[in-house]
């Protein structure tokens, strides 16, 4: 497998969701199942954070609202309630890394670019980030903090070994970590994903793990670890993470490419357009809605999350 256990994402004011998929292990030494809690919110403000960019991938900063087309459920906004372009929300970002045995050749130049990220992306007075290390389990390596050192300590610690349960470890980090990672105003909450993909352990599903980052509002960002060989599941993996929760994928062929990949989603965090509105025709059945974001400008691609999950009404 991979290297081990760090973006549009619809954020909701107030988002009721029931998250009922079951629950990987916390350790390797917990094995028991519990059943998992109910986590509810309040939606009626939906905030779409979105990513533009050209056809040769320069970001695109300087457009106003009336050059994009959003639909939700297929319909246009009932009120939009705000609009910013290069949106400063302050981050929550988990750094997922991949330990299993198969970066082992690879692993010490992605871990330096991984610390290289965290001393250079994070802003102390805003953002917090964790380090989560995994391979057949997961590990926290270091919990939210705005220590850059902290942060760069734990990514230190982490050493390769074991197989690998990729899907526990995301679901585990959207549902136990990003999701109740509190803030008294909007953050922006992102996974960086170092990994070939692929997974051997997991007692989730790929789906789930993807639901839950969905209900999360988390945004996965990928960086193969494969460099360049061939890996069609586990890139498959990757983008489909990826473009389900408004991140985006990258697939260096060399070591100086993985350092490149993480300079770009340092650019993008910081280079990215929010929009809040109140959907028309709300039911609060808790079924995915679906969202769209197009611009005028056809040579201009916009990435975003796919949707979200609406609150369900207790019966």
């Amino acid at each position: 497998m991979s290297f081990r256990a760090l973006i549009l994402g619809v954020s909701c004011a107030c988002l009721c969701v029931i998250a009922q998929s079951q629950q990987p292990p916390a350790s390797s030494t917990d094995n028991n199942q519990s059943t998992p809690p109910k986590i509810t919110t309040q939606v009626d403000v939906v905030n779409v954070v979105f990513t533009v960019m050209d056809d040769e991938g320069r970001f695109i900063k300087d457009l106003s609202l009336n050059q994009f087309r959003i639909l939700d459920d297929k319909k246009p906004p009932k009120e939009i309630t705000s609009f910013e372009a290069q949106t400063g929300l302050p981050l929550r970002v988990g750094l997922l890394v991949d330990a299993s045995n198969s970066i082992r050749d690879r692993f010490k130049f992605e871990q330096q670019a991984a610390i290289e990220f965290v001393q250079q992306s994070l802003i102390p007075d805003s953002d917090k980030a964790m380090v989560l290390a995994f391979d057949e389990i997961y590990e926290v390596m270091q919990d939210f903090t705005n220590d850059l050192d902290k942060l760069s300590t734990g990514i230190r610690k982490i050493s390769p070994g074991g197989s690998t349960a990729l899907w526990d470890a995301v679901y585990y980090a959207c549902r136990e970590k990003l999701m109740k990672e509190g803030s008294a105003s909007p953050v922006r909450r992102v996974i960086i994903l170092i990994s070939d993909g692929n997974d051997t352990q997991s007692r989730v599903y790929r789906q789930e793990a993807i639901d839950m980052a969905q209900r999360a509002e988390v945004a996965i960002f990928t960086i193969s670890t494969s460099l360049g060989t061939s890996n069609e599941e586990g890139d498959h993996n990757l983008r489909l993470m990826a473009d389900a929760t408004g991140g985006r994928s990258f697939f260096p062929v060399t070591l100086q490419e993985v350092e490149t990949a993480f300079v770009t989603i340092q650019h993008e965090l910081r280079s990215q357009y929010s929009v809040s509105y109140k959907p028309q025709d709300f039911v609060p059945n808790g079924q995915f809605r679906t969202i769209s974001i197009k611009t005028i400008h056809k040579d201009y691609k916009i990435r975003a999350k796919k949707g979200y999950y609406a609150r369900k009404t207790n019966p």
